[in-house]
């Protein structure tokens, strides 16, 4: 099949210099339909469907489908206060801050990002913990009833509690207890030295196409390698997009994949179902944006059946959940359709906006490339 709408709209990013390249996975009622790249991967290199794509914080798919795991087995509760888990993290004024506020982006901790942001690929796991834990609340947002996403904060006390669960490093349960089992043997959430030497001619890198001409240098993408060693659950993933395609695909299944039982199905449902819905996200300009447990839902409801920020494109059902990453990466399933698409843009743009009407132009031509409008 010939996805002649999803290229033209390729192609017109890549005129336009929103991106020098493009790896794109689509998958329809477990088939591939696509595994594709264009363009160039990093400077000399051309991208190809093996390119090692930064995967952004669509990597919270594979840390929140970690962290439900842990939930399943009982070892802990939605409704848990962080502090059981973390006691370090019980002080001024966190006492109350559950895993489900975290876990769905209410726990009223932005100024606590804005801290960490410049910091977080600096220090140790261990001081970024603590920079959290040692935080207080933000000012006028009660947890619960406030929403906004964070980049770090989230994705990092969840790692840290399944670390201390199982009694590992977050890094190795990734690999050695998701990514494997799952044939993902291309993927990383922090990948040890030996792995970045080895795969140096695969990296993809991404580029600043903030401005009038793309730049290999300036973007927010963890390319550098102490970055892509580091302990970061919610932004260092690396991988080809159809290895990040299979943890949707997981899901889609009801969390068994090629023989390999990962979740419940009961647990998926609850995963995918809504538990912020309505609220506005300050981090995105005060958007409706609703979430599940860790994925990010089709929120086009508030929107009259429109389009909206980081979202998966006019034709997306309902039940339509994901992930995004930062201006370069989209990963979601349709399970109505029975559609897996991951997609890796190289070059970050200016801003939310640029990128999202990017984003869901691609989404609608691929739906209707494949008939399902």
């Amino acid at each position: 099949m010939t996805l002649a709408k999803t290229l033209a709209v390729i192609d017109d990013g890549a005129r336009s210099t929103l991106h020098v390249g493009v790896q794109l996975f689509v998958g329809h009622r477990g088939e591939t339909i696509a595994d594709l790249g264009l363009g160039v991967a990093a400077l000399g290199r051309p991208m190809t469907p093996d390119s090692m794509m930064t995967w952004l914080s669509t990597s919270k798919i594979a840390t929140s489908i970690l962290f439900a795991r842990i939930w399943e087995e009982g070892y802990v509760g939605l409704n848990d206060p962080v502090c059981v888990h973390i006691p370090e993290f019980g002080v001024r004024g966190k006492e109350g801050v559950t895993l489900r506020h975290v876990w769905t982006h209410t726990c009223a901790m932005v100024h606590v990002e804005d801290k960490l942001f410049p910091v977080r690929y600096r220090q140790s796991n261990a001081d970024n913990i603590a920079l959290i834990c040692g935080s207080g609340l933000d000012r006028g947002r009660p947890p619960g009833l406030s929403a906004a996403y964070q980049t770090s904060v989230v994705t990092l006390l969840l790692a840290e509690i399944i670390a201390r669960k199982r009694g590992r490093d977050f890094r190795e349960i990734a690999r050695e207890t998701l990514f494997l089992p799952l044939g993902m043997t291309d993927s990383w959430l922090g990948m040890p030295p030996e792995a970045l030497a080895r795969y140096a001619d695969r990296l993809g890198k991404t580029f600043d196409t903030s401005g009038t001409e793309p730049r290999a240098d300036g973007s927010f993408a963890p390319d550098a390698p102490e970055q892509l060693t580091h302990t970061m659950p919610g932004g260092n993933g690396r991988g080809p997009m159809r290895e990040l395609a299979r943890l949707l695909e997981l899901l889609r299944r009801g969390g068994e994949l090629d023989g390999v039982r990962v979740l419940s199905p009961q647990t998926v449902e609850a995963m995918t179902s809504r538990h912020r819905c309505g609220l506005a996200d300050v981090s995105f300009d005060n958007q409706l944006l609703d979430w599940g447990l860790g994925l990010a839902l089709d929120s086009r409801i508030h929107y009259g059946g429109g389009t909206h920020l980081y979202g998966y494109g006019p034709h997306a059902s309902s039940r339509t959940f994901g992930h995004s990453g930062f201006r370069t990466t989209v990963a979601f399933c349709d399970p109505a359709q029975a559609l897996v698409v991951a997609c890796s843009w190289n070059g970050m743009v200016a801003d939310d906006r640029i990128h999202s009407a990017r984003q869901n132009a691609l989404c609608g031509a691929i739906y209707e490339d494949l008939g399902l409008v």
